[in-house]
């Protein structure tokens, strides 16, 4: 592309949309912004490109616009099937997304990882290993910074370990990673793929432009992820919990690489089987990047896990709250429930994203969880769910702050209030992380409340 002789519509102004505009503005490029909601957010940011030089695009304006620019850059939130990226294809245009732009132009290795579970706690753990070990490792991408706005911190002496998930691969085409990581694959936005088989392709699209030079990390555990080693020229590298493969394996409760012993489970931070995947994945890209086995062990020892991904917020009268709010599917909420501790009240609920939640009752009913409080959007899919699983010990409140605040009331004296939602959060969130964040100010709220009471029973027993 010659961004000084062609003009763009970035559609969608969230943060990858912001960091797009940003990024062509500086490469000179002529750029238009549109988005459907016209939030605050939305508004403050448009107002801060506008200023450096982007023309904002009303509803009634966006045809004539569209037919003027030569690409459309799309946000990740916004399918390839909505009526404007259809009408760019149409008329024969160009239709990518910020990590598009980013991947043509990254000078630096890239490590990419994708899956449905996992991505986050491999890239953060990878980039805290990285780093150990002394080398510019980013995280960015689906995680942290988008890919545009990392290229100058990366330079070419940087690695970029970049999450990637299924709506960026809707409009990825150029990334080449020199370390391609697939983790898993289970069911997962239905809603936007419509099929599982569909949902597949996406995910091996990773592995597409990697060449014989280049490797990927596959799970053998998981047999989709494992017949991806069919779609690539890369060398494939195995990492697997229950198999004797000969690249990352367990082995008498220690992680190992090729036979060297590198770590013990005992040793890691996190808890269950996946975050000890989760780790042999990390060894293994790791390995492949040059990293000594003992700076590997420090590292993975030291990592103190991802926000919204099983955080221990604290207790509020003997009742621990846990934070798993990124758990935005069924897979990831019953592996957190087989992890966690202890009893549980459960909090599961959201935007639904197309897929049965059977599964997760099944799992529910094998757990710890003692009661679950189901609200939101799907609350009464959920319910349905729930009842077909014979697992009746469920409460229905539907606006969240309630929710958690029944799951306190409910929940007795050394159990857990644990929210691993198992649904997206844009039926009251902007984002998991928001609603994490409120939990998070529910939790500092009952802790609050709880502190003024005990301090009232001191004063009470002080004037007896």
């Amino acid at each position: 592309m010659f961004f000084p002789m062609q003009t763009f519509l970035v559609a969608g102004i969230s943060r990858s949309g912001v960091a797009a505009a940003e990024y062509l503005l500086s490469e000179g490029a002529k750029v238009y912004l549109y988005d459907d909601v016209a939030d605050e957010n939305v508004r403050a940011a448009t107002e801060k490109l506008v200023v450096k030089g982007a023309h904002a695009v009303k509803k009634e304006e966006l045809s004539a616009r569209s037919e003027q620019c030569d690409v459309l850059v799309l946000s990740p939130g916004i399918p390839i099937d909505h009526p404007l990226p259809v009408s760019f294809k149409r008329m024969g245009k160009a239709v990518i997304g910020e990590a598009e732009l980013g991947a043509r132009a990254l000078r630096c290795p890239v490590i990419a990882v994708t899956g449905t579970n996992g991505k986050t706690t491999v890239v953060s753990l990878l980039e805290h290993v990285l780093r150990a070990a002394g080398k510019n490792a980013v995280a960015c991408g689906n995680i942290g910074k988008p890919i545009t706005a990392c290229v100058k911190e990366l330079g070419r002496d940087g690695i970029a370990v970049a999450e990637i998930s299924s709506f960026q691969l809707e409009t990825l085409t150029s990334l080449r990673p020199h370390i391609a990581v697939e983790l898993n694959i289970s069911e997962d936005h239905l809603n936007r793929h419509y099929t599982m088989e569909n949902y597949i392709f996406l995910k091996q699209r990773l592995l597409k432009n990697c060449a014989e030079s280049e490797y990927t990390v596959l799970n053998y555990d998981d047999p989709v992820v494992r017949g991806f080693a069919e779609k690539t020229h890369a060398k494939v590298v195995w990492f697997s919990l229950r198999e004797g493969t000969e690249d990352a394996f367990c082995k008498d409760d220690a992680l190992c690489w090729r036979g060297e012993r590198v770590i013990d489970r005992a040793d890691l931070p996190l808890d269950g089987d996946h975050n000890a995947a989760n780790a042999l994945a990390v060894i293994c890209a790791a390995k492949l990047m040059g990293v000594e086995t003992q700076t590997i062990a420090a590292a993975l020892s030291s990592f103190r896990g991802v926000k919204h991904r099983m955080s221990r917020l604290g207790e509020v009268n003997g009742i621990t709250f846990i934070d798993d709010s990124k758990a935005t599917n069924v897979d990831a909420a019953i592996k957190a429930i087989g992890s966690v501790k202890g009893e549980s009240v459960l909090l599961v609920g959201g935007k639904d994203k197309g897929y049965t939640y059977e599964p997760l009752f099944e799992a529910v009913k094998r757990s710890g969880v003692v009661h679950a409080v189901i609200y939101g959007e799907n609350a009464f899919r959920v319910l349905n769910a729930a009842l077909k699983a014979e697992f009746t010990k469920v409460t229905l409140c539907r606006p969240f702050d309630m929710a958690v605040r029944v799951a306190y009331m409910t929940a007795e004296k050394g159990q857990n209030v644990l929210l691993s939602p198992a649904s997206a959060s844009f039926d009251a969130f902007r984002s998991y992380e928001e609603r994490g964040d409120r939990f998070a100010e529910l939790f500092r709220e009952l802790q609050g409340g709880a502190r003024e009471c005990a301090a009232e029973d001191v004063l009470a027993d002080a004037a007896e």
